[in-house]
């Protein structure tokens, strides 16, 4: 197989797979499917910046700080500040939140965790896709001005 099919056939199954995640969002009314990978991501029990949260799931600021302030405005999540970050603030789950996350994520886990029993090697795969996309990182396409497209 040549290179230019490979990243053919490699980009077919990434959007497949985001498909999948994109039509359980539909499913479970969530709407859109930033919002369902920001409560995938926060319902980890950790606290996380937003900045953080755009940067691991790739997710537009702007996007991201919408979907924030309507979760905060529901009472889903707190924001607090950071400690020596001048305008970053962390993001948490209230209980409310977290119920609410559990509720439309806890059939998709369970749907994972059936996947996941079935992979030869989880760690071996995830361990190749996380050097592949450091990888595609960096030799990301650049404009002329050197600017990532």
């Amino acid at each position: 197989m040549d290179e230019r099919t490979f990243f053919y056939k490699l980009g077919k199954l990434v959007y497949q797979i985001d498909g999948v995640y994109e039509q359980y969002g539909r499913d479970c009314k969530i709407g859109s499917s930033n919002l369902l990978w920001i409560l995938y991501a926060l319902n980890d029990g950790k606290r996380h910046s937003q900045k953080q949260i755009c940067a691991d799931w790739a997710i537009p600021r702007s996007t991201a700080n919408t979907i924030i302030k309507d979760l905060e405005s529901k009472n889903y999540i707190t924001l607090s500040q950071i400690k020596g970050e001048r305008r970053e603030l962390s993001v948490a789950l209230t209980p409310l939140g977290k119920e609410y996350a559990e509720s439309l994520l806890s059939d998709l886990y369970q749907r994972e965790s059936e996947i996941y029993s079935a992979l030869e090697d989880p760690e071996a795969l995830l361990v190749t896709l996380q050097d592949f996309a450091a990888e595609m990182q960096k030799t990301a396409i650049k404009d002329k001005g050197g600017e990532i497209l």
